[in-house]
C-alpha cells in the first residue's frame, strides 16, 4: 500500500516535535525508570527520527523522585546525542550543574502566576526572572541554548485565568534577553484553540524575535487541536509525551501531556512513515506497561484496530 501524504502538511509549517516523556511524562508516575532505561529510550527515540527530546529535570529528588537520575543520563550520552536533548531547570545553579555534566540545551521554567511559581519552584515569578540573567550566562559559557518557559500561560490552578498581557510582560522583560526560545505552556490543558492561536501570535509579533514553543496538555480533550492551532499561529516546536503520559505534581487538575503519537499522526512530518509510527507505538506500549500507566493516545489505539486496509494500522 502507498503512503498517503498529509493534506495539511503544507499549512503546518516546519514545526518539530519535542518528546517530553522522560521529564513531564514521568513526573506523576508511581514507578521509577533506571538511568539505563532512560538512556535506551532516548536512543530509541533518536533512532526513529524524533528530532528533540526533553530527557529530565533538575528538580529536587525529594520532591520529584522520578528525576533523581537525570544527570546520570546526561553523562552517559554523547555530545551529538545531547545536541538534540533538553533539560528542565529553574535556577542558575541548575544550569551550572547540568552544563558540567554535559548538557547544552536548557529550559528555564517559571510560572506566569506567583501562586504556582511558589508551589512549583519556591519563589515568586519576579524572583525567578531576577535570576534568569545569571542562568543565561552559564548557558552562554558552554555555547548552550536556554529557553524561557512560561508555565500557567492560560490558567492557574490557584489564581484562575491569566491575561495575555501578563504573558507579554514576561516575554518582553529585559531580564529575559539572551533566551533563544519562549515556551508557552497550557499547564492545565484548559485552553481552547482560539486562545492558543491568539497568544502564540501575539508573543510572536509583540516580543523580541525568538522561536515559539508550545507545550500542551490534553486534560479537556483539546491537546491536538490546541497544538495544531499553535503551529498555524507560528509555533516552531511543540511538546508531546508517549501515550499522553504526564502531569504537574504541583498543579492540581493537571493530567497527561498531549500524546506524541497523536501529534505526529496529525502533522505527518517528512521523517514519519507508517513503519516508524508503528515502532513508536510499540515503544510507547512497552514503556507504559513497565510503568503500569494507561495509554491515552487515540492514534495508538487506532493503530491497533483491525482496519488493515489503512497504512497506519500496526500489524505486529
Amino acid at each position: 500500500m502507498n503512503h498517503v501524504e498529509n493534506p495539511l502538511a503544507g499549512t503546518l509549517g516546519q514545526a518539530i516535535l519535542r518528546d517530553v516523556t522522560l521529564r513531564d511524562g514521568l513526573q506523576l508516575t508511581g514507578k521509577l525508570l533506571t538511568a539505563e532505561q532512560k538512556i535506551e529510550t532516548v536512543r530509541e527515540l533518536l533512532r526513529l527520527g524524533v528530532p528533540a527530546i526533553e530527557l529530565g529535570s533538575m528538580a529536587r529528588a525529594d520532591l520529584v523522585p522520578t528525576m533523581a537520575n537525570t544527570l546520570e543520563v546526561v553523562q552517559a550520552l554523547t555530545p551529538d546525542e545531547l545536541e538534540k536533548c533538553w533539560i528542565w531547570v529553574a535556577t542558575p545553579g541548575h544550569v551550572a550543574k547540568a552544563s558540567a555534566a554535559g548538557a547544552r540545551n536548557f529550559q528555564y521554567c517559571l510560572s506566569a502566576s506567583d501562586s504556582h511559581n511558589k508551589a512549583n519552584i519556591g519563589r515568586t515569578t519576579d524572583q525567578s526572572l531576577a535570576a534568569l540573567p545569571e542562568a543565561v550566562e552559564y548557558a552562554r559559557a558552554v555555547n548552550g541554548q536556554i529557553q524561557l518557559c512560561i508555565a500557567t500561560s492560560f490558567t492557574c490552578p490557584f489564581e484562575g485565568n491569566i491575561s495575555e498581557e501578563r504573558i507579554l510582560s514576561i516575554a518582553n522583560d529585559p531580564r529575559a534577553e539572551g533566551t533563544t526560545d519562549i515556551v508557552i505552556c497550557d499547564t492545565l490543558g484548559q485552553a481552547v484553540p482560539a486562545q492558543v492561536a491568539g497568544l502564540v501570535a501575539r508573543v510572536r509579533d509583540e516580543s523580541p524575535a525568538r522561536r515559539i514553543v508550545y507545550h500542551g496538555h490534553d486534560t479537556w480533550g483539546l491537546g491536538v487541536a490546541n497544538t495544531l492551532a499553535a503551529i498555524q499561529a507560528g509555533a516552531a516546536m511543540v511538546d508531546g509525551a508517549l501515550g499522553g503520559l504526564g502531569g504537574c505534581p504541583f498543579a492540581p487538575g493537571a493530567s497527561g501531556n498531549t500524546s506524541s503519537e497523536d501529534i505526529l499522526f496529525a502533522t505527518r512530518p517528512d521523517w514519519l512513515t507508517p513503519g516508524i509510527f508503528g515502532e513508536l507505538v510499540v515503544l510507547s506500549e512497552t514503556l507504559l506497561a513497565e510503568l503500569d500507566e494507561p495509554n491515552r493516545s487515540k492514534s495508538a489505539q487506532g493503530a491497533r484496530s483491525k482496519a488493515d486496509a489503512f497504512d497506519w494500522v500496526v500489524r505486529s
